[in-house]
């Protein structure tokens, strides 16, 4: 009697392997999305009160410092309460310089929208709609996707004191 080959995994199987792999990423990519979806609000509501006083790339700059502040707290307390501590000051620090990029990045993705594409299309790119989708939905997307690995790596970056595998902690 000659064994059986080993069966392939099922289709099925493969997506609970992975949820199972990666299930303490996915833990810390869903609460840093709950912070974030509330730094959102504050930084919506702060951005559109001062839009008109301020322009665009003020009231940008003004609510993300709101906002961000605000989530630095959630994220050290809950997102990453599970890891090491080092101090205060320095993951501030780093959370500050790292914040500063991303405001960059989406002062970057307003001024094109806003200034570049404002400046051939300006009845399309000058309004309040326009100003919303560049800074909330696409300046803001791209810099939550760096901010969430570079908080991760660099700033909330101890060990867990929780008992995750090793597997489960790369990334």
């Amino acid at each position: 009697m000659t064994p059986k080959p080993p069966s392939a995994p099922s289709a099925s199987a493969l997506p609970l392997r992975l949820v199972a792999q990666f299930r303490h990423l996915i833990h810390e990519l869903g609460k840093f999305g709950v912070v974030g979806g509330a730094a959102y609000v504050v930084d919506f509501l702060v951005f559109n009160l001062l839009r008109s006083p301020t322009g665009p790339l003020a009231a940008a700059a003004i609510s993300t410092v709101v906002a961000a502040t605000g989530a630095f707290f959630g994220n050290r307390y809950w997102t990453w309460r599970d890891r090491e501590r080092s101090s205060l000051t320095r993951e501030y620090s780093l959370y500050f310089f790292f914040n500063l990029v991303g405001l960059g990045i989406t002062l970057v993705v307003v001024w094109l929208s806003h200034d570049v594409l404002g400046g051939i299309w300006p009845g399309v790119f000058h309004t309040w709609l326009a100003d919303n989708i560049a800074k909330m939905l696409f300046g803001t997307g791209i810099a939550s996707v760096f901010r969430f690995w570079a908080y991760r790596r660099f700033v909330f970056n101890g060990a867990s004191t929780a008992s995750v595998p090793a597997q489960a902690q790369a990334g």
